[in-house]
């Protein structure tokens, strides 16, 4: 009888127990996204009806195709008219599809995550200016989904702990070392051409030769970050390289439940995957960390013993700094390595690539930059004041970021309640900001906004722009990107280098299809033909 009434009251209890599971997770997967919509929707916006507990992904991952899927040079070896700098709908196509129903701001959710799509600069302007500014954070499902990647490095960091990081980082990037790096720069470049050169074959140099420029440029721009930041050796940096690319390959290629509940143990062999690449980057990072410990004179961009690279400044942060304050833990050391690493190699790269197609298309250009290149330099080594004086590369670099921003959106996440007039934006709403599509506004360019025209920053910083936060290659407000001008220098000492050297055209090979991959980076490569000077 003893042993009945046991039995029935762990049947009773297993019964409500998963009656409680059963509870929560109808709550996590559509009560609480549900009673979310109604509130957004009773707050004055609208957007696609979400399917919960997936929300629109499934719109999202169907809804993709590519600009050209052809090759561009047609057969009469002529560059074809179908090439289109009109990437939003290609590399967006459900907001240019939402964006005809629901205007330039709208919802739509990522599983159960609800986002706030912006695409108007002056709304934008709006819910962050002034004191909303500190209403917004990093939206916690990108921390969770991307914590392999960047840990809790500066780009997801918030409050304190974001302001003690870039206080640390920023030294690193004053001017006096910036210039120091140019050596390193200039020397892992050279590499690089003379690769380049020595791939030719013997019967290549009337026509030229084809180079996917892509493979070269984003390898270049690892060896530079990872000798003048962290003083590592070109064989560790390829490892951590190598590793992180394939960590984004991972995380941002495949088709992933991101913002659903429970994703990681609904995808359990790609999460433990990213787990253990995640485990395997920091091993690695961790012995040069503790290499530059045991010898603090080795390696880095002052060379020596004075050396003020960033795992330099980091690790005066761990020990901590000048005037004492809160020190960095080894955690959080290991994830700025991670962050700066990979974003110290990224855009740079991108900007470059993108760069050398375009001066490929418009030979003018090329033309009119290695001009300006030769008559500042004279032939002369690189030097900043140099790099200073190079003002259509400018203009080039900034139309660039306009066409095929490497960052192609921003995110961020109410910390609470943010009211503007009538619309309410509930606190733990996601804002996504648009800024392909916004630096492809028809309304906000004019009817060239598709076309490659650098002139259009020769008299206005913001290209002419009829809003100031319609141009924001580097994300906006407090959290602008901390490396900028690392990455214009090297933008600037690299394609001088290049343009000094070789004459760029368009491969028959090339295929022209962006695609978003966390950037914005060309699907099939870019083969282009060099021609020596």
């Amino acid at each position: 009888m003893h042993a009945v009434l046991r039995i029935g009251w762990t049947v009773v209890v297993v019964i409500l127990i998963s009656l409680g599971l059963l509870g929560k997770i109808i709550f996590l997967f559509w009560f609480s996204p549900a009673v979310a919509w109604r509130r957004l929707l009773r707050g004055g916006f609208s957007g696609p009806r979400p399917s919960f507990p997936r929300g629109n992904l499934a719109e999202m991952y169907c809804n993709r195709r590519v600009v050209v899927d052809r090759p561009l040079i047609n057969a009469h070896g002529a560059v074809d008219d179908v090439i289109s700098h009109d990437i939003h709908s290609a590399v967006f196509p459900y907001f240019a599809t939402w964006r005809k129903i629901f205007g330039k701001v709208f919802v739509y959710w990522v599983g159960t995550e609800p986002f706030v799509y912006i695409a108007e600069p002056e709304f934008l302007k709006q819910v962050t200016s002034g004191g909303m500014r500190k209403k917004w954070g990093k939206p916690n499902v990108f921390k969770h989904d991307r914590m392999p990647m960047f840990g809790n490095g500066l780009v997801m960091v918030e409050g304190d702990d974001w302001t003690h990081h870039r206080h640390i980082i920023a030294r690193a990037f004053s001017t006096t070392n910036l210039n120091a790096m140019i050596g390193m720069m200039v020397e892992s470049t050279g590499k690089m051409l003379d690769d380049w050169s020595s791939s030719r074959g013997a019967a290549a140099e009337a026509g030229g030769w084809e180079i996917d420029v892509e493979k070269g440029i984003i390898r270049n721009a690892a060896e530079i970050i990872a000798k003048t930041s962290f003083g590592i050796i070109q064989e560790n940096g390829k490892k951590v390289f190598e590793k992180l690319q394939h960590m984004q390959i991972l995380l941002f290629k495949s088709n992933r439940l991101v913002g659903v509940p429970f994703s990681k143990i609904l995808s359990p062999r790609q999460s433990y995957e990213a787990w253990k690449l995640g485990k395997e980057i920091d091993g690695l990072l961790l012995d040069i960390i503790r290499s530059r410990k045991e010898n603090p004179g080795s390696g880095g961009s002052g060379g020596g013993g004075d050396q003020k690279d960033l795992l330099g400044f980091l690790l005066e942060g761990i020990d901590g700094g000048e005037g004492g304050g809160r020190k960095l833990t080894s955690r959080e050391l290991v994830d700025e390595c991670k962050t700066f690493f990979f974003g110290g190699h990224e855009t740079t790269a991108l900007a470059l690539t993108w760069t050398l197609l375009l001066l490929a298309l418009y030979p003018e250009w090329q033309k009119a930059l290695r001009e300006e290149i030769m008559e500042v330099s004279a032939g002369q080594p690189v030097t900043p004041h140099m790099l200073s004086k190079l003002t259509k590369m400018g203009w080039v670099w900034n139309e660039v970021l306009r066409l095929y921003s490497p960052a192609p959106n921003v995110q961020r996440q109410a910390r609470e309640e943010v009211v503007i007039g009538k619309i309410v934006i509930p606190k733990g709403t996601n804002m996504w900001v648009d800024v392909v599509g916004m630096h492809h506004d028809r309304a906000l360019w004019g009817d060239d906004v598709n076309e490659f025209k650098p002139e259009r920053f020769k008299d206005h910083i913001n290209g002419g722009c009829k809003h100031r936060m319609g141009f924001i290659p580097f994300g906006f407000g407090g959290r602008i990107c901390i490396g900028r001008n690392l990455t214009i220098l090297e933008y600037k000492v690299v394609l001088s280098l290049i343009l000094r050297k070789f004459v760029l055209s368009v491969s028959p090979a090339y295929i022209h299809s962006p695609k978003i991959m966390l950037s914005l980076r060309p699907s099939q490569g870019v083969p282009l033909m060099l021609h020596h000077l």
